[in-house]
């Protein structure tokens, strides 16, 4: 595993995120996101950045509600995909998760092999109650509706596997961050 220090993103490093995912957003692994959208969510993100200083991994942890939230946008360079970032990074997300006191983590991935060594597991039914999901239809953000399952982002999420993860069952030790 390459040596890495997995850290808080600052305004600094929206445009080697940016990068990061272009890859993936032409491949139609992520949905695009403009440098706009990634300044304004920056402070969701965590980088893996190498001894060199290089940015070579970030995600995002995005509130959905009280208990819930969502990983967002993970993506690693090409130099050290399989070697164990993307790992660490969803370890801290998870850690980062426990700390703000959440108990679920959603994401929408094409990835469930890699969701799936974590504990997510595919899910298909609401999983909020009905006061909630109504609550939550009143965010205008994509990824709520992503998570509710709304039809407008279904030409988006086309393919794309809804999984959870309960950190109630995940050993703390397993998270650690």
């Amino acid at each position: 595993m390459p040596s890495v220090t997995i850290r808080p993103a600052t305004t600094a490093d929206v445009v080697a995120i940016h990068g990061l995912i272009r890859r993936l957003v032409e491949g139609g692994v992520l949905l695009r996101k403009d440098l706009v959208v990634l300044y304004e969510a920056v402070q969701e993100f965590r980088v893996a950045e190498d001894e060199n200083g290089v940015i070579v991994g970030c995600g995002a942890l995005h509130v959905l509600w009280a208990d819930l939230g969502e990983v967002r946008t993970i993506a690693t360079a090409d130099e050290v995909r399989g070697q164990g970032v993307g790992h660490l990074l969803l370890e801290r997300l998870i850690a980062d998760s426990r700390r703000l006191g959440l108990e679920r983590l959603f994401c929408l991935t094409f990835e469930t092999h890699f969701f799936g060594r974590h504990g997510f597991v595919a899910i298909e039914e609401e999983i909020v109650d009905r006061e909630t999901y109504e609550q939550m239809m009143l965010s205008p953000d994509e990824g709520v509706a992503e998570f509710l399952d709304l039809a407008h982002v279904k030409p988006n999420t086309l393919g794309n596997t809804r999984m959870l993860l309960d950190l109630r069952t995940l050993p703390v030790e397993h998270a650690a961050g």
